[in-house]
């Protein structure tokens, strides 16, 4: 499978708990924080549900 690299540009400051849910299921937490992972469905959902927060890049 194809993998990404998502980063987290954005604070979870006042959003809502399923977003900082799905960001801390992502392995982030921090601005400027960084992983790779393999482009799933799974993982395509959890990028659309924060994708004003995060960064994505394909490899």
């Amino acid at each position: 499978m194809a993998k990404v690299t998502i980063t987290q540009v954005k604070s979870i400051i006042d959003r809502p708990k399923s977003q900082k849910l799905t960001i801390q299921a992502l392995g982030l937490g921090k601005i400027n924080k960084s992983v790779t992972v393999e482009k799933t469905p799974q993982i395509a959902g959890m990028i659309n549900k924060v994708h004003n927060l995060v960064e994505v890049k394909d490899i």
